[in-house]
């Protein structure tokens, strides 16, 4: 188990980091415009737009690794398997986020891309209908709800292990808490969101990578 210790931390420390890079290239890589507009059309139908939203993807995958490595590193160390309930809530929450996520990459750019060949910008009514659709939206706003709790989960979780700082989730946690105002935001905003995870992601995969090299070292 020793042995095992140091490299399931630095990979869970990877999955960190991995999540919080995605995460700001998310917003810096996405394209922002009127999306009533053939001008927003062009930006939907775009590689950038969809390169953006596939990193989001990503990050959401590595995420829920991340989590799930933590439950496998804290939770032997806790009186109870709270790292567990954050990985089972963050699964879901993933399940839940992801095809609203892979409708926005494929069908959307899709549907933009018609827009702009046919010159239509009032196609574009299709992606609101998608959007806003009860069932849609519905486990889109559920799914990144339980992201956020799955995120605190966590960050409680490494807060009572012992084994890594206090306060080594809580900024990670705080991103993932504020994911669905920042949709609302400018894109400056949605931006220093990104960068908000990206470091909090950072700082968690430290601590990470520290206990990995603690538990690597030979006793005296």
């Amino acid at each position: 188990m020793t042995s095992v210790l140091p490299v399931r931390a630095r990979l869970t420390g990877l999955s960190f980091l991995g999540a919080g890079i995605l995460f700001v290239l998310y917003p810096v890589v996405r394209p922002y415009s009127d999306e009533t507009s053939l001008s927003g059309a062009a930006a939907m139908a775009s590689p950038a737009w969809m390169a953006a939203h596939l990193f989001a993807v990503a990050g959401f995958v590595l995420l829920a690794l991340g989590v799930l490595g933590l439950h496998l590193l804290l939770d032997p160390v806790l009186d109870r398997p709270l790292a567990l309930r954050a990985a089972v809530v963050t699964w879901i929450g993933a399940g839940l986020t992801l095809p609203y996520y892979g409708a926005e990459v494929f069908g959307l750019n899709v549907i933009a891309a018609r827009a702009v060949r046919d010159g239509d910008a009032s196609l574009l009514a299709l992606a609101d209908e998608f959007r806003y659709g009860p069932v849609a939206a519905a486990m889109f706003l559920i799914g990144l709800a339980l992201l956020g709790a799955g995120a605190l989960l966590a960050a409680i979780a490494a807060a009572r292990s012992g084994t890594l700082p206090r306060w080594s989730a809580a900024p990670l946690a705080a991103g993932f808490l504020l994911f669905i105002p920042q949709f609302f935001a400018t894109p400056a905003i949605r931006v220093a969101h990104g960068v908000l995870i990206a470091l909090g992601a950072v700082w968690l995969a430290v601590a990470l990578w520290r206990l990995g090299r603690r538990s690597s070292l030979p006793a005296t």
